[in-house]
């Protein structure tokens, strides 16, 4: 966690400072405004630690309130560092090139600083928007394994809620609502229900408690989970009504297989293992936050649901997320039989926005395989 929090900040650091030498040229003809923007950005940077203090302390409101302002401006500054990402890498092409005779093409200057902040500042703000336009992405797929007299089998997941101190009743109060709109047979929850910040989530259990599928409701844990504290999350997801699959599998009404396994955060699970000791002839699904897949376990499944990647939440992060979670959005089928679905997420986390990368409530219809 120490490892994480000091390669955090010092990215984010880097982040302002490159955004800074982006808009010096706007500020650079006023005695006290690139000092006063520091200040800023230096109060900015140390917005995480201050709304957790704020927080402990018992100052929820003021906590929230920071939090909306701090998590707002990382991901301006994340947008504003990206285009001047840009801009940098021209302006040292451009410095190179006029050393060699070529005319100066740079564009770093006081126009472009003002373009690429209201470009930053418009491009957020539609990123607000978009983190509160969920969507339903709908999934059909085809199985033998289906009993008898089953005709469709709904699946509803959500992943990625990140419940807490910015996500509340009213966001929950949303995704229950689709919920119920949507009739699933059975509702997953693939991890990182709660955020690291869990002691605001009185009274979200009984929202859940609303949702009562005839197949039951199942969850895994997300690094989050650990994050908040493992058994306050549990017991939180328990009172909703979830029952929570830690290397374990259950059969839902003789219909379908569920299995689930702890993220790696907590105990690395040999999913392989579990399910070969587990082999049914019913409809199998896998349960494991991160998209990962393990080759051994190829076959043993037919759907694995996952999250974890949010699809990097904010264009262009989602290629650095591409990176480690090469299959970050939709569905993809696996080598030697299954397939994969990983979710964009339900939530946000950090900055309460979304770019290019809208949350989401997974349905997967399964339905019979016709001879």
């Amino acid at each position: 966690m120490i490892f994480f929090l000091v390669s955090f900040f010092a990215v984010y650091i880097g982040m302002h400072a490159l955004v800074f030498w982006g808009m010096h040229p706007l500020l650079s003809g006023h005695r006290a405004l690139p000092t006063l923007t520091w200040v800023w950005m230096a109060l900015m940077i140390l917005a995480p630690l201050t709304v957790r203090a704020i927080d402990k302390a018992g100052h929820d409101l003021i906590a929230r309130a920071i939090a909306w302002v701090g998590y707002s401006w990382m991901g301006f500054v994340f947008l504003a560092f990206s285009f001047f990402t840009f801009v940098g890498l021209w302006h040292l092409a451009a410095l190179f090139l006029a050393h060699l005779g070529a005319p100066n093409l740079t564009l770093h200057g006081p126009v472009c600083g003002l373009v690429v902040l209201l470009l930053a500042l418009g491009v957020g703000l539609y990123g607000i928007y978009e983190a509160h336009n969920l969507r339903v992405e709908r999934v059909l797929l085809k199985t033998a394994k289906l009993p008898a007299g089953v005709e469709r089998l709904r699946i509803a997941q959500v992943s990625d809620i990140h419940l807490g101190l910015l996500h509340r009743e009213e966001a929950l109060a949303s995704i229950i609502s689709q919920l119920q709109e949507l009739q699933p047979d059975l509702v997953v929850a693939t991890g990182d229900i709660v955020d690291a910040q869990i002691d605001h989530l009185d009274g979200m259990s009984e929202l859940w408690q609303r949702l009562q599928p005839p197949l039951g409701k199942f969850a895994v844990t997300g690094n989050h989970e650990f994050y908040a504290g493992l058994g306050q999350a549990l017991r939180f997801l328990e009172r909703s009504g979830f029952t929570v699959l830690r290397g374990e599998v259950v059969t839902a009404a003789e219909t379908i297989t569920v299995v689930g396994i702890d993220d790696p955060v907590g105990k690395n699970q040999d999913e392989a293992n579990l399910l070969t000791r587990h082999q049914s002839d019913l409809f199998t699904l896998l349960l494991k936050h991160r998209p990962r897949v393990n080759e051994k376990a190829a076959g043993l499944f037919d759907l694995q649901l996952s999250g974890h990647a949010h699809r990097g939440q904010i264009f262009p992060f989602n290629y650095v997320t591409a990176l480690e979670y090469p299959q970050q959005d939709g569905l993809y089928s696996l080598p030697g039989g299954g397939q994969l679905y990983v979710s964009r997420g339900t939530g946000t986390w950090g900055p309460p926005m979304r770019v290019l990368s809208p949350p989401e409530i997974t349905l997967v219809e399964v339905v019979p395989e016709q001879p």
